[in-house]
């Protein structure tokens, strides 16, 4: 009897043990929309980290300037993260005034294991609005997107950059929150409507097949000039495609487009231990074509774009893969 509760007792100390160590192994991380590669991108990375026994644990719906608050004070693992929202923390600006020089010396605890893409900006207008080109957009109403965020900027930039029009000079702006834009759009609010979502999102092949709709793109001298090369740096953007087919009931779908997509950077608390950071890294790029064959919304990351507009220093265990796998790192990104 005595034996039997030994090993009882001895069970129930490696049950606990075991328990406290599969705890220890699970990492918390946020995301935004679950339809959006903000919130794509966690659930794959998700799926593959437990391929190098890391067990992550996915919420998304958040708000990623406080999901970057919370990484940066110890209170969460990871979370994709908007460089703007860095560089705002940094300055203890913006969604982090009221924090200030607090929000300034926490941004000191942020590092990065990798950057992607986020939603890509597709211009959209209705095919029988007159709007073909550019300089058709004069003087009609733009969704630049919602009130507060950094939207606006980049999307006004953007028009600046294809147009030279100015907002409230050329055409008027309209701000609105995301989840009401489309509809506003069906409704005629606005003439021109810029979505930021994964290429092929199905809410657009929906409206395209309601009415025909034309997506407006970048000439490629735009996207080849020094000026506009400067603007996506400024902007945090990068360029993206919209393959020709992609939506069936788009008048110039025959064509391939450029436009620019959103950056994103899976951030860190900088006191993640490095094989951690080290084996999510992994998980991350050496499935990544793996996860792409499985969801096709993944399809505008493109390999080898390991550094796109990160805006601090990686993490030492995703240095650590990179040096490992002789990738060059950009000695600013250098923990």
């Amino acid at each position: 009897m005595l034996h039997d509760m030994r090993a009882i007792a001895a069970s129930a100390l490696i049950a606990f043990g075991s328990a406290q160590a599969a705890q220890a192994e699970t990492y918390s991380l946020e995301g935004a929309g679950m339809a959006s590669l903000t919130g794509i991108v966690p659930q794959a990375l998700a799926s593959y980290a437990a391929r190098e026994d890391v067990d992550i644990q996915v919420v998304l719906g958040q708000t990623l300037t406080k999901s970057a608050l919370k990484v940066a004070a110890g209170q969460l693992d990871m979370a994709v993260i908007p460089p703007p929202a860095l560089e705002a923390m940094k300055r203890g600006k913006g969604p982090y005034a009221q924090q200030g020089d607090k929000a300034a010396e926490l941004h000191k605890n942020v590092r990065a294991l990798f950057g992607f893409p986020g939603g890509t900006f597709h211009v959209i207008v209705w095919a029988d609005s007159g709007i073909e080109n550019w300089p058709d957009i004069a003087g009609k109403r733009v969704y630049v997107g919602p009130p507060a965020g950094a939207a606006n900027g980049q999307m006004r930039g953007l028009i600046e950059q294809a147009s030279g029009f100015k907002d409230g000079e050329d055409y008027e702006g309209i701000r609105a929150p995301w989840g009401a834009a489309q509809q506003s759009f069906q409704d005629g609010q606005f003439d021109v409507h810029i979505p930021s979502v994964a290429v092929g999102q199905q809410s657009l092949n929906e409206l395209s097949l309601q009415r025909e709709i034309r997506i407006l793109g970048l000439p490629a001298e735009l996207v080849e000039s020094d000026g506009f090369k400067q603007y996506l740096k400024d902007a945090a953007l990068t360029t993206s495609d919209v393959p020709a087919g992609t939506y069936s009931g788009q008048a110039n779908g025959d064509e391939n487009l450029t436009t620019v997509a959103t950056t994103m950077v899976l951030g860190v608390n900088a006191a993640m231990d490095e094989d951690i950071a080290y084996r999510v890294t992994k998980a991350y790029w050496e499935n990544l074509e793996e996860m792409k064959a499985q969801n096709s919304l993944m399809r505008t990351i493109r390999q080898g774009k390991y550094f796109v507009n990160i805006n601090v220093p990686l993490h030492p265990g995703a240095m650590r893969y990179y040096e490992e796998a002789g990738i060059v790192v950009p000695d600013e990104l250098r923990p």
